[in-house]
């Protein structure tokens, strides 16, 4: 499998490219924000490597991870495969689509003002052809197996992308050594606390982790070293 990652100037978030090999159809996960946009940072991958993008996935719908997502959509040159390209993003985080605002704390509501400065772009909608993702569906895009784990915690729609049951793209769900944090709209402790038990701790130890910030790790690495899975029991699935 072919994995490799662009980090967005701001926030530094994980636009992570995803596809079977070189010169095949490719999934983007998490376009997140640059000026104007991240899409030339995608296509110097996607051109190297000969790739087609045919969608984007979204771990949630804050604005790190969803900035670059209309741009990306748009840029795909074919218009009948435009038509095609699909967005996919969990119901309880598509709001945040149009209006971002609604997941941002206080302190990062300058965001928008200095983006609409620096890019032109008054205000947020969806990209073309979106659809909704639901927890335990199994997507098959790009010749991968991609099943949804729905992750709340983070935010009310965060979901974990489970590719070929080998990779965990875990959005700000878990990151190495960390976790995402819980107090912005929509965050929740109890909510995170269960997801860790029941969706993170029930995995497998040798479980790629491609995180929303940050380097790659395993399951195992974090069962291991992560703080905050350390005092928790696993729970059901």
């Amino acid at each position: 499998m072919l994995v490799e990652s662009v980090a967005a100037p701001f926030y530094g978030t994980n636009c992570w490219i995803l596809a079977t090999g070189k010169s095949e159809e490719c999934v983007i996960v998490d376009p997140g924000i640059a000026i104007p946009d991240l899409t030339n940072e995608i296509y110097e991958i996607v051109d190297r490597y000969k790739l087609k993008p045919v969608a984007t996935l979204l771990t949630h719908g804050h604005l790190d991870h969803t900035f670059s997502v209309v741009p990306m959509a748009t840029s795909v040159e074919n218009g009948s495969a435009a038509n095609k390209y699909i967005t996919y993003i969990h119901s309880g985080d598509r709001e945040l689509l149009t209006y971002p605002e609604r997941a941002l704390s206080a302190e990062s509501a300058s965001l928008l003002s200095m983006l609409a400065s620096e890019t032109g772009r008054e205000a947020f909608h969806e990209p073309g052809n979106v659809k909704e993702v639901k927890s335990n569906e199994v997507l098959a895009i790009a010749g991968l197996s991609i099943k949804i784990v729905h992750a709340p915690g983070h935010t009310r729609g965060s979901v974990i992308f489970m590719v070929a049951d080998k990779i965990a793209v875990t959005g700000d769900v878990l990151f190495a050594g960390s976790i995402g944090r819980t107090d912005l709209p929509t965050g929740s402790v109890t909510d995170m606390t269960k997801t860790l038990q029941e969706k993170i701790l029930t995995l497998s130890d040798e479980i790629r982790v491609l995180p929303g910030h940050g380097p790659e790790t395993t399951i195992a690495q974090e069962r291991k070293s992560n703080p905050y899975l350390k005092n928790l029991t696993v729970g059901a699935r």
